[in-house]
């Protein structure tokens, strides 16, 4: 079952009241509903969603209703569950805001029938019933998205998203247009609305998880690059002080940064940090990091004037 489904199922238990529940039907029907002058019809993948939608339009209608199972022609395997409403379509489609008092089709849903936080909830969740979906975070990228066919509705819903800060973004596609939430903490805020608190918890979780694990691995990263600068900076430091010693000319430095040759052959692979503690530490006098690289530098310039020198006479 994927992470989709799980949440329309967790949230499709949901008890409502009557105007959250027109809210919800609303919703549903103008973006899953095919509606002609005689019938609307509703189809889903799910039958505990199909029969939610059954429940709720028979609990406030006195309609009848016909449900069949028919063929999915997007080549899935699964069937579809479809419901036919054949009475009462004019009151249903009046009461739910879908057309106004003489049949016109509303292009965004009356005010009234959203007008409570809780059926702006109900309303969304109607949305995500008909067309959202939710990537797994376990398995892919974080994403959520509601495919919806006409600009006015898309528009409507994104604001209805944003109302709760969820920075919900609009993409155009060939049939219709994409809304989506792309960061994880919005996504989970997402989720938190349409009520599926298990669901949240189960995304939090995988979110944490996944957050302290690129989090590790930033630290790997950097603690790598470290080690590379650390050995780069090392082995630069021994190339001079070798072409030092072609030349015999450590006596040309002062005891204390011969010293510092010594410790640097000793342990080449220290940072300047780790040398200069090491230093200070066997030969009982205290040197810096600051110290110990202005020595290095003294023999970096030794190093290039021999460089120099051997350059100019060939």
């Amino acid at each position: 079952m994927s992470y989709t489904i799980k949440i329309k199922e967790e949230i499709s238990n949901i008890k409502s009241n009557e105007s959250e529940t027109i809210a919800e039907l609303s919703a549903f029907i103008r973006n899953n509903g095919h509606i002609t002058k005689d019938k609307i019809t509703l189809t889903s993948e799910n039958l505990f969603l199909i029969k939610r939608i059954a429940e709720e339009i028979e609990d406030l209608y006195d309609t009848s209703i016909k449900e069949k199972v028919i063929e999915n022609l997007n080549f899935s395997k699964k069937k579809l569950h479809q419901l036919s409403i054949e009475n009462n379509i004019d009151k249903i489609c009046k009461d739910l805001g879908i057309t106004d008092n003489d049949g016109n089709y509303l292009e965004v849903v009356p005010k009234y029938i959203i007008g409570a936080n809780e059926e702006i909830r109900s309303y969304l969740r109607g949305v995500f019933f008909a067309t959202g979906s939710i990537n797994d975070p376990k398995k892919s990228r974080y994403h959520m998205e509601l495919l919806i066919q006409q600009p006015e509705e898309a528009v409507f819903v994104q604001k209805l998203l944003n109302l709760f800060d969820l920075n919900a973004k609009i993409l155009a596609r060939d049939k219709g247009y994409m809304i989506y939430i792309k960061e994880a903490e919005k996504i989970s805020d997402f989720i938190k609305i349409l009520g599926a608190n298990n669901a949240v918890l189960y995304y939090e979780n995988v979110r944490i998880y996944r957050d302290q694990k690129n989090k590790t691995n930033r630290l790997n990263n950097c603690e790598q690059a470290n080690m590379d600068r650390v050995f780069e900076t090392a082995n630069i430091q021994l190339k001079h002080i070798a072409i030092i010693e072609e030349n015999d000319g450590l006596t040309l430095l002062d005891e204390k940064t011969r010293q510092t040759v010594e410790y640097r052959k000793k342990y080449p692979e220290a940072s300047l940090k780790e040398l200069s503690e090491i230093m200070s530490l066997e030969t009982g006098k205290s040197i810096t990091k600051s110290g110990l690289n202005h020595r290095m530098r003294k023999i970096k310039d030794l190093a290039t004037r021999f460089k120099n020198r051997k350059t100019t006479k060939v």
